[in-house]
């Protein structure tokens, strides 16, 4: 029997969704992975977890500073040799950015190893200059195939010259099991859960960390419009993240009259999450820009309605209007507290709509990244590599420190 190949799959810290999907590769895709983290401190310390990993193996880098602390050169010198110890049949890369991507296909391509890009960037994700696109071509032209997010994924990598039939779908998933376990267990405590953690009865919620682009203010401006809709009815918002806007968003809810009515209570470990999307009534992502949206997944892996930003990649894959939530404009600003309310209001509904959503994302599971995976791999290698022309080479050097 001939063995799996080897998978390398190069990261800049290892948490949660990245467990489980090599897991799964591992496990469903019958693949031998092998997974280079860079640095083993990850920044938002929050998404840490014991590490739960006899199905693949793992290599860190930096064990003891968070990847912002990395010298770039130092970085390329230790992966390089990392990858040659570990000798891959395959290796991928997380993009065409920073977070040694670059790096890692210089490697492959200075020995002849073929590359599978994992992408989530769409077309409207950012800003876009023709100097960056062409860049990204040139990167693009040197990957074997391309394990993507979704639709509008797999439309962007094409246009930038990826082959249609070397790109697979299913790159954004998480633990459903995790989540939908953890929120039925909640619910069957719910009355003690809600007492000891101050949570309302009924309650939309949305889990992020405090960013710009999270659109968090306007989150909130749209929640103060629902509450004069729908009166003395109206559900309370509860915020789990944190980060630097909090003073922001503090100082936001007392402008708009939501003391009592909205619920920060910071950042919450992996394995408390559970509880707040079982509790919730349903889930807001609110983001003006967002290449996908984990926390959609994790809110319709625990059995939630969601109300999803127009503007996140996650969007038109995960969200079927009327069946499992609604999407939205975050730039029109009464569409947000137009469909609050519209939710609010289900009734009975709202469990049908739950349920749909677990049917859903049960499409987009930790097995279908194994599987689209295992034949990106199948594709990467049943032809040579791309060959790196003198400009490629050079822009791989140049990049590759980022």
């Amino acid at each position: 029997m001939t063995a799996a190949p080897l998978v390398c799959w190069v990261v800049v810290n290892s948490v949660p969704y990245h467990e489980a999907r090599a897991r799964a590769a591992a496990v469903a895709g019958g693949l031998r992975i092998c997974m280079v983290q860079l640095a083993e401190v990850d920044e938002f310390r929050v998404l840490q977890q014991p590490k739960e990993s006899e199905a693949f193996c793992r290599y860190t880098l930096f064990p003891d500073i968070p990847f912002s602390k990395i010298r770039g050169r130092e970085m390329v010198r230790r992966l390089w040799a990392c990858l040659d110890e570990i000798g891959p049949a395959v290796v991928c890369i997380n993009g065409w950015s920073f977070g040694g991507a670059i790096a890692a296909l210089a490697w492959g391509v200075s020995r002849r190893v073929p590359a599978i890009v994992m992408s989530e960037s769409t077309e409207i994700d950012d800003g876009r200059h023709w100097w960056i696109e062409t860049i990204k071509r040139r990167i693009i032209s040197l990957c074997s195939a391309a394990l993507v997010g979704g639709t509008p994924h797999r439309d962007y990598i094409a246009a930038l010259g990826a082959n249609a039939e070397r790109i697979f779908k299913g790159y954004d998933a998480v633990d459903n099991e995790h989540f939908a376990r953890g929120a039925a267990a909640a619910r069957q405590r719910e009355q003690d859960l809600r007492s000891a953690l101050a949570l309302p009865t009924r309650y939309f919620l949305a889990c992020s960390r405090f960013s710009r682009k999270k659109n968090l203010i306007g989150l909130l401006e749209a929640f103060a419009i629902y509450r004069r809709l729908h009166g003395k009815d109206a559900w309370s918002l509860v915020i789990v993240g944190d980060g630097e806007l909090r003073a922001e968003l503090e100082a936001a809810c007392d402008r708009l009259g939501l003391a009592g009515h909205v619920l920060l209570p910071g950042a919450k470990r992996y394995d408390e999450l559970p509880v707040y999307y079982g509790l919730a009534g349903a889930f807001i992502h609110a983001s003006t820009t967002e290449q996908w949206g984990l926390v959609v997944n994790e809110a319709m892996a625990s059995g939630l309605p969601v109300l999803v930003s127009n503007r996140c990649g996650c969007a038109i894959d995960l969200v079927e209007e009327g069946r499992n939530g609604y999407l939205f404009d975050p730039y029109k600003a009464l569409t947000l507290p137009m469909v609050m309310y519209l939710l609010a209001a289900s009734g009975p509904a709202l469990e049908d709509m739950g349920r749909a959503s677990q049917q859903i994302i049960a499409r987009w599971s930790p097995e279908t990244f194994a599987n689209n995976l295992a034949r990106a791999a199948e594709v990467a290698l049943s032809t040579k590599p791309p060959r790196a022309g003198v400009f490629d080479r050079l822009l791989l050097v140049l990049l590759s420190a980022r």
